[in-house]
Order: structure tokens, then sequence, then C-alpha cells
């Protein structure tokens, strides 16, 4: 009996140790990121948001933007929700450097904006909050 009981907590105290190191590999995986490297930064942009009726239920996923390089080049189109019914803006991975969008506001029409993405720094724009722009890491 105590044979059954020991084994038993110590497979319980190998699962719990086993269960905490994944926990944290997945902890520190997202704080790097898969794949990123030190001169990938990130960007969320808060574009306008379209209604979307989907039965009985409404969602307001945010507009589509593009992005150019500095002078001018187009780089990349964002839609800038997963599907329909996501109403959180996409996070999108850049090098570090200096960049133009186009986007949609609310309150001021189609917008270009220029930015900054700094290595391994999140950058959150908000096009009808004047001012808000804030880079976090």
């Amino acid at each position: 009996m105590k044979t059954r009981l020991h084994s038993s907590v110590l497979r319980t105290v190998l699962l719990l140790v086993s269960l905490g190191s994944f926990i944290g590999s997945l902890t520190s995986a997202q704080a790097g990121g898969f794949g990123t490297s030190s001169i990938d930064g990130y960007l969320v942009v808060y574009s306008a948001t379209d209604e979307v009726s989907d039965g009985d239920s409404a969602f307001n996923p945010h507009s589509s933007y593009m992005i150019y390089t500095i002078d001018g080049k187009f780089l990349r189109n964002v839609e800038n929700h997963i599907s329909r019914t996501d109403e959180l803006p996409e996070l999108v991975k850049l090098a570090a450097g200096s960049y133009t969008l186009e986007a949609r506001s609310a309150n001021h029409g189609y917008v270009r904006v220029r930015i900054v993405i700094k290595a391994g720094r999140q950058t959150i724009l908000n096009l009808d909050s004047r001012g808000k722009e804030s880079p976090r890491g």
C-alpha cells in the first residue's frame, strides 16, 4: 500500500514538474516569439471598423491597411483581422525601421501615417486617438 501511494505521488510530482516546464517554455517563447530575430519589432493598428452581421450577432472587425517602405514602395496589405467575427487587430511582425501606413480612420477617412518600428518592441497605433501611438516592449 505504501509503495502504491509513493508511486502515485511520485508520478503526480513528475507530471507537475513536466507541466511547469512546458508552461515556462511557452511563456518564454511567447515573450521572444517563435523564429523572431532581435532586429524585428511588432505593429498593432487600430483602424476603422466595419459592422458585419453573422446571423443574430454583429461584429466589428478592423479594416485592412497597407504598409509601404519609407521610399514609397508597397510592402504588404494587412487584413487586420483573422475572420469576419474577429474584433482584435492583427499583430504584424516587421523588421526594425521606418514605414508609411495607409489606413482608414473612423474620424478622418483614409490617412497616411509614418511609423518607426524598434527592434524587440511593439508599436500600437490608434488612428482615432490623436497622439496616442505607444511603443511597448
